[in-house]
């Protein structure tokens, strides 16, 4: 479970977070959505351990992120990033290993992991031998899900994941990001802008807008029961295609 509360946070007096409550229980997958500018990416960092915060506390199963040293805490979380964050110079099997081989693992342990990662994500084997820039967009998604995963964390973040993706790319890897999300059983938390992606791939949906959490709940709730005439605005805002009706 990862809980954040009561956090706040500023840059140059400017307030960026103000009193944040979040809780995703374990094995749920929570969607934060909300305009550019609304903090989205700083509560993230925070979680992460990234950046400090004024006040407030962040956990993961009850253990504080300040009772840790930072290694320690990036252990319990993994991370992806907007671009995937894979580095272009080794390969994909290299990539997804490189914090295990910097702890200490032992190879087998190492391939092992590595194995049985693939097999959730449904990779073929032989991308893993391959460069990021060898890879297509679904393949360097995928390979970094499983870095992300590698240290078995408690929690993963996801940070836009599919923004980049063209179009079709995109409508497959969230069904199968869904399913993996399933097979690996985590705790998430995924930042996006894109109000479809968060009601297909999350059970609760939290909005912010100005540092502030202005809603939590299901599309449903966000929907029939805004909390304010903000939560109407955004999800008027996202754009629909016409009907053939429609066209001229």
């Amino acid at each position: 479970m990862l809980e954040l509360q009561n956090i706040y946070k500023t840059f140059e007096d400017r307030s960026v977070l103000a009193d944040v409550n979040l809780t995703v229980p374990k094995g749920v997958t929570h969607a934060l959505i909300g305009s550019s500018g609304s903090g989205k990416t700083t509560l993230l960092r925070i979680t992460l351990g990234l950046i400090p915060f004024d006040k407030g506390y962040v956990k993961i199963n009850d253990q504080a992120l300040l009772s840790f040293t930072q290694v320690e805490w990036a252990d319990r979380i993994g991370y992806v990033p907007q671009d995937g964050g894979l580095f272009p110079h080794i390969t994909g099997k290299n990539n997804i290993a490189l914090i295990a081989k910097l702890r200490g693992w032992r190879r087998s342990r190492i391939d092992d992991r590595v194995e049985e990662l693939r097999k959730v994500v449904d990779l073929d084997p032989e991308i893993l031998t391959h460069f990021p820039r060898e890879m297509s967009g679904g393949q360097k998604q995928r390979v970094s899900i499983m870095r992300a995963a590698m240290m078995d964390p408690a929690v993963m973040l996801l940070d836009e994941p599919m923004a980049a993706l063209d179009p079709l790319i995109r409508r497959s890897l969230q069904q199968e990001l869904k399913s993996i999300f399933q097979r690996l059983g985590k705790t998430v938390l995924l930042v996006t802008h894109d109000l479809g992606e968060a009601v297909f791939l999350a059970e609760q949906i939290t909005m912010l807008h100005e540092g502030r959490i202005v809603q939590t709940g299901t599309y449903r709730d966000l929907l029939l029961q805004p909390a304010n005439p903000f939560v109407t605005q955004f999800i008027n805002a996202q754009r629909t295609l016409p009907d053939a009706g429609e066209l001229r």
